[in-house]
């Protein structure tokens, strides 16, 4: 038997997902994410400033929204809901590593900026090398467990027939495109900034407005368990 869930608690779900789309697109940093991020990312730094802002607003996003979920998802797979739930968490800490880099990347491209000419080789090591770690942070870390994250809760979604199957397949496709980008990024394939990255990520941007909609307007069917 099909029972409405409770209207509120879907409203809040569908308005979290916006939340974070507009966050998530104001928390890309173009000036560390281009190859003169050296020089860019000082001169640019309120923008490096706003990046960190609105990817901080991303944690407690990601992990409220698992939370306000995993009450009714336990209902049909406990330990799957509770993996959601761990990888969101799991995501949420490498947000804030990815937080903590930024400021680095400031500092960094300071002191470069002033002596450039005589140590342009090692701040050009030590810049690849924090680069490195904040892709690593966020395409492998927050990308992968976000991602691993919403397969389990589409899956749920599916088998429970808490939204329209065709928008959990939407989801669990649009999902393993963005890992797919995420690992190309990390292995220098494709750059964030790219008509490749945003071709990619497209099908799961529209995907997640679509459920958003449909959460705040149409709202989950529970099913009674037996």
């Amino acid at each position: 038997m099909l029972i409405k869930s409770d209207r509120k608690v879907s409203i809040i779900a569908g308005s979290l997902i916006l939340l974070g789309i507009v966050s998530g697109i104001l928390s890309v940093v173009p000036a560390v994410e281009g190859e003169d991020y050296l020089r860019q990312a000082y001169l640019h730094k309120n923008q490096v400033l706003w990046g960190a802002l609105f990817q901080f607003f991303l944690v407690p996003i990601y992990i409220g929204f698992a939370l306000l979920l995993y009450p009714i998802l336990k209902n049909y797979k406990e330990n799957l809901a509770l993996g959601f739930v761990g990888f969101r968490f799991v995501a949420g800490v490498f947000q804030l590593i990815g937080i903590i880099l930024l400021p680095v990347f400031v500092l960094l491209s300071q002191e470069f900026i002033k002596t450039e000419v005589t140590n342009g080789l090692s701040f050009d090591q030590l810049g690849g090398m924090l680069k490195l770690g904040r892709d690593l942070t966020n395409h492998l870390g927050v990308m992968l467990a976000t991602g691993l994250g919403n397969l389990l809760m589409y899956f749920i979604f599916y088998k429970a027939h808490l939204v329209p199957k065709w928008l959990s397949i939407w989801g669990l496709v649009g999902n393993l495109l963005a890992m797919l980008a995420s690992f190309l990024i990390l292995f220098s394939q494709i750059d964030v900034i790219s008509t490749s990255f945003v071709m990619l990520s497209l099908p799961l941007v529209f995907q997640e407005i679509v459920l958003s909609i449909w959460l705040i307007v149409k709202g989950l069917e529970e099913r009674k368990a037996n």
